[in-house]
């Protein structure tokens, strides 16, 4: 073979492994290009549908109630944590059928509810909840849950020595052994709460300052789980009738709409968890509003039937949707605004307490704060420490 020949199939076969490697360099590039935006831009669908069990994809939202004998994962009167006003057998209900109910996904099942492999799972972590009451429910229920499966109660105890109750704005339960702090930040709006403009009209007596995030946000970093909820005090009768206004850029809103209001404090949030939180290390969850069943045109009754009950409140939900979507960093949705519509049943009602007084809105413990538990976990045994390099 002359050198010339020699020389051109050398430069033939150089140029090949060139074109090799950088086929498959480009490939490694594109490919780790993808997985960081799949990572930091979650799929529409991950938002709203559901989660991925197993070898598929499963809307766990989309779902019914079925009878389960082996209901409720817990007894209240022997949870330390959970509130007496969240416990109605002990208040004076008599039936139990509403205790029976597990929440069942259509195409898929979701795990047991394992306490013990859910403590050994969160040891060393911290797990936050943010939000109004019905954050605090999901709170002692998920502590109730993980009690049942506690060899030696005395471990576990209220960090500050606090009675559970809903005038605290901080409550935090250590788990002892597990070294293990699940906590609750009471923080209603999720935005700051301030007093009004000296010079402001006399009708304004409290503000919400939409463009600043609460000011014990700073306790919320730092977490290993923390899941946020907010819609029940965006309210008429929580805000304008008690002389609660909006303000932003350092000016009042008098004539701003509620829901208008809740997209800006959202927005806030949002900037928030972008800027603030680590998401490397944090799974971050909004969960969805939470039907209530008040009847009548006084909603002095509790529509109590087997049928769903929808309530004018999906400019919310949409609003929350839009958000969460939109944002740079991962957030989960708990949409366990459907589930709840098929529950009437398990309202609090007239087995209140301290107060006799009728509640449509609050939740019975055992009960549909349980599922939003056994939602979460699932989710994150399945998808989110998988993500993070569990």
């Amino acid at each position: 073979m002359s050198r010339t020949r020699k020389s051109w199939v050398s430069g033939l076969v150089f140029d090949s492994i060139a074109l090799i490697f950088f086929i498959v360099s480009s490939a490694v590039v594109i490919g780790s290009v993808i997985h960081l935006y799949l990572r930091r831009f979650p799929c529409r669908g991950s938002l709203l549908s559901g989660f991925i069990i197993k070898k598929g994809f499963c809307d766990v939202f989309d779902g019914d109630w079925v009878f389960d004998d082996s209901y409720p994962l817990y007894n209240s009167s022997k949870c330390p944590f959970a509130e007496r006003g969240f416990n109605c057998l002990a208040n004076g209900r008599k039936d139990s059928g509403y205790l029976k109910l597990r929440w069942k996904p259509r195409h898929c099942d979701l795990p047991k509810f394992s306490p013990h492999n859910v403590l050994e799972s969160v040891r060393g972590k911290r797990v936050v909840f943010v939000g109004d009451s019905m954050s605090r429910t999901q709170w002692e229920s998920l502590i109730c849950m993980l009690m049942s499966g506690v060899g030696d109660p005395g471990n576990v105890y209220e960090v500050n020595g606090s009675e559970i109750t809903k005038t605290v704005r901080f409550l935090g339960v250590r788990f002892e052994r597990y070294n293990l702090s699940v906590e609750f930040f009471r923080s209603v709006f999720l935005v700051r709460q301030g007093s009004p403009p000296k010079h402001g009209p006399r009708r304004v007596r409290a503000i919400l300052e939409l463009d600043k995030v609460d000011e014990i946000s700073s306790k919320w970093v730092d977490s290993d789980i923390l899941v946020f909820n907010s819609g029940h005090w965006w309210t008429r009768s929580k805000l304008f009738h008690v002389g609660r206004h909006f303000q932003a850029g350092g000016r009042l809103k008098l004539g701003m709409p509620i829901n208008a209001a809740f997209r800006m404090a959202l927005h806030t949030w949002a900037s928030w968890v972008e800027k603030i939180v680590d998401t490397n290390r944090t799974q971050v969850f909004f969960r969805t509003y939470e039907p209530s069943h008040w009847s009548g045109s006084n909603g002095k009754g509790c529509n109590v039937s087997k049928q769903p009950s929808f309530e004018d409140k999906s400019e919310f939900g949409k609003i929350l949707n839009d958000v969460v979507t939109n944002m740079r960093v991962p957030v989960t949705l708990l949409n366990v605004t459907s589930m709840g519509l098929f529950r009437s049943d398990a309202h609090i009602g007239t087995w209140n307490y301290p107060s006799p007084d009728l509640d449509c809105s609050h939740w019975c413990l055992p009960g549909v704060p349980d599922a939003w538990n056994e939602l979460l976990f699932s989710y994150l045994f399945t998808n989110g420490w998988r993500q993070l390099g569990r």
